[in-house]
């Protein structure tokens, strides 16, 4: 029972520490296996930071966008206002990777029909239509949204929290800015190979130099190529960046959890707190006592409590947890 007590304080303790920890990070993830509360979590922390002043976006990565249906109201790939809390802000946008692939490879046919020669304009528009449900495709735009997400909060907001989709696709996504700004790169040497000898040939045939080092299609490797530097570097810095995780005091929650806290020690992502959420609460009935004693007994079998993170416990509420209200009820336990 010592050891239950003293896991207790640590739980309540960490409480009071998770915002502290959060305060001053412009970039936050909220993320876990799917259905562990994410969004719930995700709005809460948001509205915690906004009574201590802050003008918070949360943003929803996940497809499935459960972000809009917790505030009972409707949202889309424009950020609006969902709350005022103190003499802070939460105001909310749900990404869509379909219509960021369909902008980007826009942008993609656009330049391609500048560069080519009018009798390959249909395979290349062919060419386009099976790139938008390539694999990967949409990671990588959802990148470039998360991305400029980012860019353009600067100045609007103080803090911006994703709501990320489970955790396989998240890893991924986070994964991204390396290999992507690598690849990248590789496009503007190759570019500039290409440059280099068309410059050449239109100089033996004419005489003149016409290279144009500033196509429009440079400009946007080059505009690709920095954000995903500036991305890569802020999701690594510890003062910039942080995760929070979110589980279920059950077996395989907690173990899924703890798989993603390794991945991304392995991307060098910093984890900003642990949030085990709808713990069984004591002394209502016997059934959850017994809960509550198997719920500690999987927390204590696994290693979280060795994450050096603030880990904060959220009970199991009877509420409706949608809406505002229930959404500020939340916020008030962290």
């Amino acid at each position: 029972m010592a050891q239950a007590h003293g896991y207790a304080a640590l739980a309540i303790g960490s409480c009071l520490m998770l915002l502290e920890s959060l305060h001053d990070r412009k970039l936050l993830f909220i993320g876990g296996k799917g259905g562990v509360g994410k969004t719930t979590v995700a709005s809460s922390i948001a509205c915690g930071l906004a009574a201590r002043g802050k003008r918070v976006l949360v943003a929803s990565t996940d497809p499935a966008h459960s972000l809009g249906h917790l505030w009972r109201t409707s949202l889309n790939d424009t950020a609006r206002q969902l709350a005022a809390v103190g003499n802070g802000s939460v105001d909310g946008v749900e990404l869509d990777p379909r219509s960021t692939v369909e902008r980007h490879l826009a942008g993609v046919e656009a330049t391609m029909m500048s560069l080519l020669p009018e009798r390959l304009h249909s395979a290349a528009r062919s060419h386009i239509l099976r790139a938008a449900d390539a694999p990967g495709s949409h990671e990588s735009a959802m990148l470039e949204r998360v991305a400029e997400t980012v860019e353009n909060a600067q100045g609007v907001y103080d803090t911006v929290l994703f709501d990320t989709a489970p955790t396989g696709h998240t890893t991924r996504l986070l994964s991204l800015p390396d290999r992507l700004e690598g690849w990248t790169e590789q496009l503007l040497r190759s570019r500039d190979r290409s440059e280099r000898y068309a410059a050449t040939m239109q100089s033996i045939v004419t005489g003149r130099n016409s290279r144009n080092p500033e196509s429009d299609l440079r400009k946007t490797l080059h505009r690709r190529k920095s954000r995903f530097a500036t991305m890569r570097a802020m999701i690594t810095d510890a003062e910039v960046c942080g995760f929070v995780t979110v589980t279920l005091a059950e077996r395989m929650p907690l173990a899924e959890c703890l798989d993603l806290i390794e991945d991304l020690r392995g991307l060098r992502i910093p984890i900003a707190g642990v949030v085990i959420n709808r713990r069984s609460p004591r002394g209502e009935s016997a059934l959850l006592d017994a809960r509550h004693r198997l719920e500690t007994d999987a927390i204590e079998a696994s290693k979280l409590l060795r994450t050096e993170a603030p880990l904060v416990e959220i009970p199991l509420l009877a509420d409706d947890l949608t809406g505002e209200d229930a959404i500020l009820r939340v916020a008030a336990r962290l």
